[in-house]
């Protein structure tokens, strides 16, 4: 039983981690226009995930609102 709730645990880790990268390529895969517009939505609270990672993205393109 433990087997299985760690393996079962270790594969929605896995499907976490495989989510997050998509998110993060497809927010790196946006035009500046687009990364600018989803940067503003998430201006207000840059505590989020993707606040950070678009503000990340944006300082990588030397960009800024």
């Amino acid at each position: 039983m433990l087997k299985t709730r760690n393996r079962k645990k270790a594969a929605e880790g896995e499907q976490a981690v495989r989510l997050l990268a998509e998110v993060t390529k497809s927010i790196g895969d946006l035009q500046n226009e687009d990364l600018l517009d989803l940067a503003d939505i998430f201006s207000d609270d840059a505590n989020t995930t993707l606040g950070r990672i678009s503000s990340a993205e944006m300082q990588r393109r030397n960009l800024s609102l």
